[in-house]
C-alpha cells in the first residue's frame, strides 16, 4: 500500500484476507508506527517501509492500493510514481487508487472546494475552521480533473482504467498493470 497512513486500510484489508501478507510505503514514521498499532496482531503480516514509492521492494505483487494520497504527489511526480508501482505489479495485477479529483474549469474548482467546506460544518465544524481547511486544501492539495488523472494512469502503462466511485470531491480507479 502506498500512503500506508495510519494503517486503517491496511487493517481492514488483513482482517477480510487473513491468508495475505502487507507491505505498506510510507514518509511519515510516526503514521507507520501508529499503523504497526492500528493493525494489531495483524501488523505481523506487514511490512512497512518509511520513505517513498521506490523503497517498496521490487515485487512482483498481485495487487496495490493508494488511497487518500495522490493528491499529495506534486502532477509532475504523478507518472513516475504511477509508473514505480506498475514496475511491482505482476502482469495484470489490479491498482486502486483513491483521492480528490474534480473538474478544474469555469469556477468549478472553487464550488467543490466550498463544498468541502460546507460538508465540514454540517458535520460540526466550526465555520471558521472549515474555511481554514478549505484554504489548506486549495493551497497544498494538488487536485487533478478526472480526466488528467485517468490520462496519467495510462501514461504510467496501466490498462482498464475505470472509476468505479465518486463521492464529495473524491474518485475511485481500477486500474490493471
Amino acid at each position: 500500500m502506498l500512503g500506508a497512513g495510519g494503517g486503517l486500510e491496511l487493517r481492514t484489508f488483513a482482517q477480510a484476507q487473513p491468508h495475505w501478507r502487507f507491505d505498506g510505503v510510507d514518509p511519515s514514521d510516526a503514521m507507520l508506527a501508529l499503523a504497526a498499532r492500528t493493525m494489531g496482531e495483524d501488523a505481523r503480516r506487514a511490512h512497512l517501509h518509511h520513505g517513498y514509492v521506490d523503497v517498496a521492494p521490487d515485487g512482483p505483487f498481485d495487487a496495490a492500493a493508494c488511497l487518500l494520497t495522490l493528491h499529495f504527489v506534486p502532477p509532475q511526480e504523478r507518472v513516475s510514481t504511477l509508473a514505480a508501482l506498475h514496475r511491482r505489479l505482476r502482469p495484470g495485477a489490479p491498482l486502486v487508487v483513491a483521492h480528490m479529483s474534480f473538474d478544474q474549469h469555469d469556477g468549478a474548482r472553487a464550488r467543490w472546494l466550498q463544498r468541502y467546506a460546507d460538508f465540514a460544518v454540517s458535520s460540526g465544524i466550526a465555520p471558521e475552521q472549515a474555511e481554514h481547511g478549505r484554504a489548506a486544501v486549495a493551497e497544498h492539495v494538488h487536485i487533478l480533473s478526472p480526466a488528467q488523472d485517468e490520462a496519467l494512469l495510462r501514461e504510467a502503462d496501466f490498462s482498464g482504467v475505470e472509476s468505479f466511485y465518486q463521492g464529495l470531491g473524491f474518485r475511485s480507479w481500477r486500474a490493471l498493470a
